[in-house]
């Protein structure tokens, strides 16, 4: 039995935002050196008062939800690469 290995990945969230609007950028840097990055907004109401933490919650959400999906399509797209089309098991 091999022993388990432990990997650390870091995200990095920056916002930018005036009273109304928040911006937000998600950056990841993968093992080999590959970034990766997922933007969301977040829009305020003009009903309601300003909420500053409120957007950068709602935007940051945003911007790792495309973080992800941003992964996924790199791993699928790894996965293409490396089925051995070839090879009946698999």
């Amino acid at each position: 039995m091999t022993a388990p290995t432990t990997t650390t990945w870091q995200v990095e969230l920056r916002f930018s935002e005036d009273v109304d609007n928040t911006q937000a950028v998600a950056m990841l840097r993968g093992p080999r050196g590959q970034e990766f990055r997922g933007h969301g907004q977040a829009r305020r109401n003009p009903a309601d008062r300003p909420a500053p933490v409120i957007g950068e919650e709602v935007a940051g959400a945003r911007a790792l939800s495309n973080l992800a999906h941003e992964l996924l399509e790199y791993a699928a797209a790894e996965i293409e690469v490396n089925v051995h089309r070839d090879d009946p098991r698999v």
